[in-house]
């Protein structure tokens, strides 16, 4: 584990052999929903030994339709997200999606995300390096795990050398993804850990009513064969009710199934280490 990561769990007890976990849900749609899913998945982690860091985008600004569920308002769900780090004893992580946005979501969160879609936009990557917090960058569905090295480059040179990694599928075709398994250890050979967004990665964007699908059933297939490729962690959106969330409730995990799956892949984990 890198050490930028053994110092974001310093906090926490875990086994040290196991994968990292990124988990909440989409977005920020109530304090309920933020507090309920990071007590009950950082207890659960806790438990597994597993280090946890607390997922919840505090408004999602890329949405298929303009009348989506975008938000409660950024800095109201910021300071929700750091109220849940600071209870549950555990990091937390947003999305960013301008470079304006960098030092204000920095004052409230521990890990900057960059969504697939900016992951090229240099004054977005620069103004999050400059925080001095960890950047996470997802791999655009357009691009192949090699290509990311300009994007570390980018916040390398900016003076951050804390950066991640995530691979989220690649497009194929208008109306699906598909994962390549060979992206984990291509980007991991860029020195960056690599998390394998289990969730996303089973969108099926651009469909004709407006809302992006998924399969949610093969959530587990796809955590499963990132655990055996070598992943160093996971990122699964979950939900108490997938059925009723205001963004991505087609590609969620169900909060209830969580623990099932979690016990498989360290079973798995424990065989690969």
């Amino acid at each position: 584990m890198e050490g930028f990561l053994k110092e974001l769990f310093a906090r926490q007890q875990y086994d040290e052999k196991n994968f990292f976990l990124i988990a909440g849900p989409c977005v920020v749609e109530s304090e309920e929903l933020v507090m309920e899913v990071a007590e009950k998945v950082s207890a659960l982690c806790r438990n597994l030994g597993i280090p946890y860091i607390f997922k919840a985008s505090y408004r999602k600004a890329n949405r298929t339709s303009g009348s989506s569920f975008t938000g409660i308002g950024d800095e109201k769900a910021m300071a929700l997200v750091n109220r849940a780090g600071k209870q549950f004893n555990t990091p937390t992580t947003s999305d960013i999606h301008a470079h304006e946005e960098a030092e204000i979501a920095a004052k409230y969160i521990d890990i900057l995300q960059i969504p697939a879609f900016l992951c090229r936009q240099t004054d977005l990557l620069i103004a999050a390096a400059e925080t001095g917090q960890i950047v996470n960058v997802k791999k655009g569905q357009f691009l192949s795990g090699e290509s990311m090295k300009f994007a570390v480059e980018k916040i390398t040179k900016a003076g951050n050398r804390k950066v991640m990694l995530t691979e989220r599928g690649t497009t194929f075709g208008y109306q699906d993804l598909v994962v390549d398994y060979r992206n984990i250890p291509a980007m991991q050979k860029l020195g960056a850990p690599v998390v394998m967004d289990c969730t996303h990665s089973l969108q099926q964007p651009n469909q004709p009513g407006g809302v992006t699908g998924g399969n949610p059933e093969l959530i587990g297939v796809i955590a499963k064969a990132a655990v055996a490729a070598g992943a160093d962690g996971l990122f699964i959106e979950t939900h108490p009710n997938p059925a009723v969330a205001k963004s991505d409730g087609a590609n969620m995990l169900k909060l209830d199934r969580l623990e099932g799956l979690l016990h498989e892949l360290i079973k798995i984990r424990k065989a690969v280490v």
